[in-house]
């Protein structure tokens, strides 16, 4: 009987310890299935050997970065990049390729970015249009420019970008698909 009853209290025993792990299981496998990385757009705009950057306030500093933002709900990432740069520099962009790809897991955030970095023409300036908040100039500047003050970069993205654009990388706009319905 003592032996029945310390067999039935390590199978209890057993069984609350399974059912913690799975449970712990399963809440790691939710918290997995709930991250999504911040999709954002950037462009990279050369004009006479310089480029189209921004200056604006984030977390209490000003840096500098590429005329960038997040992809909204509905739109494409053309889209998102042509809207993104009229917002903050009030230019029209013409996306030609897609320089690259970049994951970025901010140091500062519990937040994980994924950029996708397009390049092009920009036409049709407006110098009477308000810029996004936030933003405090639209600015052109030579590479050199941009390197001499890479500790105002917002991220360590803009620098890996602009490497790639250097080193001519392109991909087609085709690449990107966006589809509707299933």
């Amino acid at each position: 009987m003592i032996i029945d009853k310390i067999g039935l209290m390590v199978m209890e025993k057993e069984s609350i310890i399974l059912k913690a792990i799975s449970e712990e299981v399963a809440t790691r496998q939710s918290a997995k299935q709930q991250w999504r990385p911040d999709v954002t757009v950037a462009a990279i705009i050369e004009q006479d050997n310089h480029f189209l950057m921004v200056e604006e306030f984030s977390q209490g500093k000003l840096v500098l970065n590429q005329p960038a933002g997040h992809l909204e709900d509905g739109e494409t990432l053309i889209q998102a990049v042509e809207r993104e740069v009229n917002e903050e520099t009030a230019w029209i962009f013409h996306p030609e390729a897609v320089v690259g790809l970049y994951l970025y897991p901010s140091s500062t955030r519990s937040t994980t970015y994924l950029r996708v970095c397009f390049t092009g023409s920009c036409s049709n300036f407006d110098p009477e249009q308000t810029l996004d908040h936030g933003i405090q100039q639209a600015l052109w500047m030579s590479l050199d420019e941009i390197r001499t003050q890479s500790e105002r970069l917002r991220s360590p993205s803009i620098m890996a970008s602009f490497e790639d654009y250097l080193n001519g990388h392109r991909f087609p706009l085709e690449y990107l698909k966006y589809h509707t319905h299933f």
